[in-house]
């Protein structure tokens, strides 16, 4: 192949005539590029490259004058070296590659590039998120609370004296420290700490709901396993809703707590096939659900089985809504664990601190609770505006938890507070044209229902229930707030008190009278169950007068509570000896066998 190189000859001459010569390629001297007019002889502004030769062999003669000369010359290289400096890899001629194959490659080299920022970025990210944990987990912290240890605000959680905390210092004893606030709750008293949406009024606020909810927001960043727990009497409000936003991808333990509250003679197998029903429809990753109670231990070991058979060296989170029963969970869980771990067996000395108070519990607590490694972690409680604990003053927050097992109160087998505060009994078992107040917290306005229509309330004893006619339910309520209808508890909260402002319309569809409608649920209060037709009528009516009864109606209802509170519409749950009875279990295929969660009691 020839190709022609163009040079610029610094000609000498003694005559007016320019001598043109052609050169070999292989006799030219050393040749480097020197600057035109100032610019690199490759810049774009000349049009034609030039190099100068630096050196040309040949006679000193005069100088006279010199010219600038073209001169072309011929060079013969292999096709070897050809094929390989000019045209590269991609072929020459028609293999070679278009402008739009050109253009094609350089997009998808960028968009190779974008991605690899992309990644890149996230990377750092998630690097400084576990960062911030690793530091957080590093600052010493109350064992308790998992409030940050301090020494200057005596009445701020965390607080310990100096002298106490230089002492703990000395003798790498920080952990075994138990704050100021927490002696305090471990004694009964009431301090709350948490403000903000989902907060609680009264008595001092160290931090928002949001900050304590931004705690958990490296869960969905983890490899964990999720131990959720739910409040069976509270069980919509206190579900979390969104808590695919916490847990991310993680696999989930489901644990509902309390069951030993439900009444006596209640079918477990009814209330665990309920639980999984309800927990199917929210689509989440649940490995299994577990009925459990921490003051009695029932269920604890089949959850402890679970936690050792699916955690896989992985960290352990305890998660639930405020109020829960997670302390208390925990503290069952270590004292199960701890007859053959003496890893669970030495936590079981500095495990949180237990307490009525919503919001005890102020930061994540490590717990080395597991011989084979990872931690179990109990978390700050997810504090949700819309419960009723959200609204009452700190002070009533006990009446709002139940102690001992639930009664249900049926209506209309009671009495009716007319509006001067005195009872007197009804004359007719029929509701409608009532209302029935539930403390100061709840109304419900009977609008349409059936004569034989029965209302069963189950919830805290300490809310008295009372019925008016609906005529006189306004007058009523403004006059024994904070007196007869509690909480809110005396005049001066009651003044402060906002009242009733939300109000739901329900038409509620039967279509067997053998068996409760669907149940009522308040979020952070519990549910009333309503029967078109009440048990004790059933009974005694012939099945004659059942077979008239028993066709497809609607009863229609009014709700009234407080604003950010929520109302829910559910399927009954099957509670007491009743339960059984009426409860239907639904049919299956086998593909819904095989991935839906198993229960264990």
């Amino acid at each position: 192949m020839t190709y022609l190189a163009r040079f610029e000859l610094k000609c000498l001459s003694s005559s007016t005539t320019n001598t043109t010569s052609f050169i070999k390629p292989s006799t030219l001297p050393t040749v480097k590029p020197l600057p035109i007019n100032g610019h690199h002889p490759w810049h774009p502004s000349h049009h034609s490259r030039f190099l100068t030769i630096s050196k040309i062999s040949a006679p000193k003669f005069p100088k006279i004058y010199t010219k600038s000369t073209l001169v072309l010359c011929k060079a013969s290289v292999s096709e070897t070296h050809s094929s390989e400096s000019v045209s590269g890899p991609d072929g020459t001629g028609a293999a070679a590659p278009t402008r739009g194959q050109k253009f094609l490659e350089h997009q998808l080299s960028l968009e190779a590039m974008t991605e690899k920022k992309a990644e890149t970025k996230k990377k750092k990210k998630m690097m400084k998120k576990e960062k911030v944990l690793k530091f957080s987990m590093a600052v010493a912290t109350c064992y308790g609370c998992g409030a940050p240890l301090q020494t200057l605000d005596s009445d701020a959680a965390g607080y310990v004296d100096i002298e106490t905390y230089e002492l703990k210092k000395k003798h790498h004893q920080l952990r075994t420290i138990l704050c100021g606030r927490c002696r305090l709750l471990s004694h009964g008293h009431m301090i709350t700490a948490v403000g903000g949406n989902g907060g609680y009024s009264g008595g001092k606020q160290f931090v928002t709901a949001e900050q304590l909810r931004e705690k958990l927001s490296h869960l969905r960043y983890e490899k964990a396993l999720i131990v959720k727990l739910v409040d069976i009497v509270d069980f919509n409000g206190s579900f979390l809703a969104r808590v695919r936003d916490l847990a991310g991808a993680n696999p989930i333990i489901l644990v509902v707590t309390k069951v030993d509250l439900l009444p006596k003679g209640t079918d477990f197998n009814c209330v665990g096939d309920w639980v999984v029903e309800a927990t199917t429809k929210k689509k989440l990753n649940v490995l299994s659900v577990h009925l459990t109670s921490s003051k009695s231990l029932v269920g604890i070991v089949g959850v402890a089985s679970e936690i050792q058979k699916e955690k896989k060296g992985r960290d352990v989170y305890i998660l639930g809504s405020a109020n829960v029963g997670k302390s208390a969970f925990i503290s069952a869980l270590l004292k199960m664990i701890g007859q053959k771990d003496p890893v669970a067996a030495a936590a079981q000395k500095y495990k949180p601190i237990q307490s009525a108070v919503p919001g005890t519990t102020l930061g994540p607590i490590q717990i080395n609770a597991f011989l084979g490694g990872g931690k179990l972690y109990d978390t700050p409680g997810v504090h949700l505006h819309h419960r009723q604990a959200a609204v009452v003053h700190s002070e009533d927050l006990p009446v709002l938890a139940p102690q001992s097992r639930l009664r249900g109160h049926s209506f209309p087998n009671s009495k009716v507070a007319s509006d001067n505060g005195t009872a007197s009994e009804v004359q007719s078992n029929d509701l409608n044209g009532f209302s029935i107040f539930w403390g100061g917290l709840v109304r419900i306005d009977i609008l349409k229902v059936l004569p034989e229509t029965c209302l069963t309330f189950y919830g805290p004893k300490a809310l008295q229930i009372h019925m008016v006619p609906t005529d006189e339910a306004d007058e009523f309520y403004q006059k024994e707030i904070g007196v007869l209808l509690t909480p809110p508890t005396g005049k001066e909260r009651a003044d402060d008190w906002r009242g009733l402002e939300t109000e739901r319309q329900l038409r509620i569809p039967y279509e067997d009278v053998k068996r409760p409608a669907c149940d009522v649920a308040v979020s952070g209060l519990g549910w009333i169950s309503i029967e078109p037709v009440s048990r004790s009528i059933r009974q005694s009516d012939s099945d004659s007068d059942l077979n008239l009864k028993d066709k497809a109606g609607e009863l229609h209802l009014t709700v009234h509570v407080p604003k950010p509170v929520e109302v829910f519409v559910r399927p009954p749950l099957p509670v007491g000896k009743v339960g059984a009875e009426w409860y239907q279990y639904r049919e299956l295929t086998d593909k819904e066998e095989e991935v839906r969660p198993k229960w264990f009691f």
